[in-house]
């Protein structure tokens, strides 16, 4: 057994997320490991950019409200208990509404060349704004 002292919380890139939003990194996987988690804060109207895993993505809502969505423009409202995967190579975004701050833990299993993320364009403030009504 290893007992492994908390990581110091860390402000994400802003350049693949709006508003702010923190990281509290819980397992960064050394071979031959590949699990990667994160406990991740968002406040009221922050989110991801849109993005995909190789191998998706696995996210438990641990506090408060927010909105998965997809490129064909499914959007899900998830609150603390719930869990959503999104599947390997599925195009998504993630964040809280505009109201509440939303927390969940993500999971991401990576292969030989990393975690597997592509990062891509920002979510639109229109795009947003129509996925909280």
């Amino acid at each position: 057994m290893e007992h492994i002292t908390a990581a110091p919380t860390a402000k994400a890139p802003a350049g693949r997320f709006s508003g702010d939003v923190y990281l509290n990194m819980i397992e960064t996987p050394t071979e031959p490991a590949r699990l990667a988690s994160a406990l991740v804060r968002f406040t009221p109207g922050a989110r991801t950019n849109w993005y995909s895993h190789a191998n998706g993505q696995t996210l438990y809502i641990t506090d408060g409200i927010g909105l998965v969505g997809t490129r064909d423009g499914k959007v899900v409202r998830v609150c603390a208990g719930q869990t959503v995967k999104c599947p390997p190579g599925e195009e998504h975004w993630h964040g809280a509404t505009d109201t509440t701050f939303m927390a969940h833990i993500a999971m991401v299993v990576g292969d030989a060349d990393g975690d597997g993320t592509t990062w891509l364009e920002r979510v639109t403030d229109e795009h947003y704004s129509a996925s909280c009504t």
